[in-house]
């Protein structure tokens, strides 16, 4: 399966990556939602994890669009709340159509399993 991995944060992105080709999964790395969308658009990937708090384009209008695009695409919500927390973030992410949300910093095996979930239930 192939994940598309959106984080400004480098070593976010390369833990992300490491967890799912670990779990056997292809993965794309993005920097941010502009770039997330244009990667996606050029190879559709089976799920998306995206960060929340991103410069360019911030993961909530990323979700948005994704959704709007590809209503049937997977996606998980990963965020570290920038100023006010993440439970502000989150719930907003669920809303926009998010499948799953996890806050900074999560339990990767719990990730994975989520991924491992979404997937195989479609």
């Amino acid at each position: 399966m192939r994940i598309l991995v959106i984080d400004d944060d480098d070593q976010m992105r390369t833990l992300l990556r490491q967890v799912m080709e670990w779990a056997g999964h292809e993965v794309i790395e993005a920097g941010n939602g502009r770039e997330g969308m244009q990667k996606y658009r050029k190879r559709p990937a089976d799920l998306v994890i995206t960060d929340l708090i991103m410069p360019e384009q911030e993961g909530l209008e990323t979700i948005s669009s994704l959704k709007k695009e590809y209503p049937r695409l997977k996606i998980i919500a990963i965020s570290g709340g920038g100023r006010i927390g993440p439970e502000a973030y989150l719930p907003a992410a669920q809303e926009l159509g998010a499948d799953r949300v996890f806050s900074k910093p999560f339990d990767v095996r719990e990730l994975a399993e989520a991924v491992q979930e979404l997937l195989n239930h479609g």
